[in-house]
C-alpha cells in the first residue's frame, strides 16, 4: 500500500488516471442502481444480449455503438447490406483477440482494451505537453482530458481511447523525427476511425520542416498501404471495398454536404429553428455550443502550439462537419472532439489563471457527471 501511495505521488498521470476512472465507474454503477425509474423506456430497441456478460459492474460500459463493435468482434463483418462497415476494424479486432482469450467475454475485453488505450493516451499526452507547455500546463491538460464532458467514452466499449493513444503517438514520434514509426501509427489510426486521415496533412507538415524532408515524407507514406488494408479486406469479406462510405447513410443518415464543413455548421445553426421535439432541440443546441468552442480552441492551438496541431484539430472537426446527419446535423460532435488532443492542450493554455482553471474543471466535471448518469440509463449522450 505504501508503494502504491509513493507511485501515485511520483506520477500525476497514474494518479489522475486511476482516480478519475474509478470515480466514473462508481458514478455509473450508482446511477444505474439508484435511478432505475429514469431508464430510457425505449432502451430495449438498442439493447442486446451481447451487452450483458458479467453483471452491471462491467456491462454498464457497453451501450449504443458498443453493440456494433462487439458484434464485429464476435461475428465479423456482415456479408449482406449492413451498417457494420461504418466501424473500422482495429478496435473490434483487438477486442476479438482478447475476447477469445477471455473465453468469449467480449464486453470485458472491450472495456480492458479501452482502459489500456486510455492509460497510454494519458501518459503520451503528458509527455507531449511537458516540453511545449511546461509542467503546470501539462498537468492541467491531463486533468482537462480526464474530466472532459464526454470522457466516459475513454473507458466504454468504444474506439475513442485507442484512437487517441495512436494519434498522440504519431505526433510524439514525428516531433522526435521518427517518421517511419509515426507513419505506421497513423496507418493504424486510420484503421481505427475514419477521421484518422486528418493526421496525414499535419504530420506531413512536420516532415516538411525536417532537414531531410524527402526521406521523412517517404517514411510517413507507410501509413497509406496500412490504411488500405481495410477496403482491401472489405472487398474480400463482403465484396464491397468502400462499404464504409455507404454505411454512414443508413442509421446515421449522414451525407456529404456540397459546402463541406461550412454546410454542416450552417445546418447545425438552422436546426435550432427547425427541430422538434424539445429534447432534439436541446441536443442540437448543446452540440452547436461544443462545435463552436472546439473551433475557437483549434485557433488557440494553431497560435500557441503551431500549425500542425491547429491543422489536425481543424481537419478532425471538418470531416464530421462535412457529413452532417439529417435530423441532428452536429450529431456526436462533443464525442468527436474528445479525441482531438490539441483542444485540451489549448484549454490548458487558457486555464493558466486560477479562476479560469477552477471554472473549466467545475463546468466540465458537472457536464461529465450528467453525461455519466445519462449513459448509465441508456439516454443518448453523443
Amino acid at each position: 500500500m505504501a508503494r502504491l501511495r509513493r507511485a501515485l505521488a511520483d506520477s500525476p498521470t497514474l494518479a489522475i488516471f486511476l482516480s478519475t476512472r474509478a470515480a466514473l465507474w462508481i458514478a455509473a454503477v450508482f446511477a444505474l442502481l439508484a435511478f432505475v425509474p429514469n431508464r430510457n423506456p425505449n432502451a430495449d430497441r438498442w439493447d442486446s444480449a451481447r451487452l450483458h456478460e458479467l453483471g452491471y459492474g462491467i456491462d454498464v460500459w457497453a451501450r449504443w455503438d458498443s453493440d456494433w463493435y462487439l458484434r464485429i468482434a464476435a461475428e465479423g463483418y456482415a456479408d449482406r447490406p449492413s451498417s457494420t462497415p461504418a466501424f473500422f476494424p482495429l478496435y473490434p479486432g483487438l477486442v476479438a483477440l482478447l475476447g477469445r482469450a477471455l473465453l468469449g467475454h467480449y464486453v470485458l475485453a472491450g472495456v480492458l482494451v479501452s482502459l489500456a488505450g486510455c492509460a497510454v493516451a494519458f501518459s503520451l499526452l503528458h509527455r507531449l505537453a511537458l516540453p511545449r507547455l511546461g509542467p503546470e500546463a501539462a498537468g492541467r491538460a491531463l486533468l482537462y482530458l480526464a474530466v472532459f464532458p464526454t470522457a466516459l467514452f475513454l473507458q466504454a466499449a468504444y474506439s475513442e481511447s485507442l484512437y487517441l493513444a495512436l494519434a498522440l503517438g504519431c505526433f510524439l514520434l514525428a516531433e522526435q523525427g521518427r517518421f517511419l514509426g509515426a507513419g505506421a501509427l497513423a496507418g493504424l489510426a486510420m484503421l481505427t476511425r475514419p477521421v484518422g486521415i486528418a493526421l496525414l496533412p499535419a504530420l506531413a507538415l512536420l516532415a516538411w520542416r525536417r532537414p531531410r524532408r524527402g526521406r521523412s515524407l517517404a517514411e510517413l507514406a507507410i501509413s497509406l498501404p496500412i490504411a488500405a488494408l481495410y477496403p482491401l479486406l472489405l472487398g474480400i469479406w463482403i465484396g464491397e471495398p468502400f462499404a464504409f462510405l455507404r454505411a454512414q447513410e443508413g442509421i446515421w443518415e449522414r451525407s456529404l454536404s456540397w459546402a463541406g464543413p461550412f454546410g454542416g455548421l450552417w445546418q447545425g445553426v438552422a436546426a435550432i429553428w427547425n427541430t422538434v421535439p424539445a429534447r432534439d432541440l436541446a441536443l442540437n443546441i448543446q452540440q452547436l455550443a461544443f462545435t463552436l468552442l472546439f473551433l475557437v480552441l483549434s485557433g488557440v492551438a494553431w497560435r500557441r502550439l503551431g500549425a500542425p496541431y491547429g491543422l489536425f484539430a481543424l481537419l478532425s472537426l471538418s470531416i464530421p462537419l462535412s457529413f452532417p446527419a439529417e435530423r441532428m446535423p452536429l450529431l456526436s460532435m462533443s464525442r468527436f472532439g474528445l479525441v482531438v488532443f490539441p483542444l485540451v492542450l489549448a484549454l490548458s493554455v487558457l486555464g493558466s489563471r486560477r479562476r479560469a482553471h477552477e471554472a473549466i474543471v467545475a463546468i466540465s466535471s458537472v457536464l461529465l457527471g450528467v453525461a455519466v448518469v445519462q449513459w448509465a440509463l441508456w439516454q443518448w449522450v453523443a
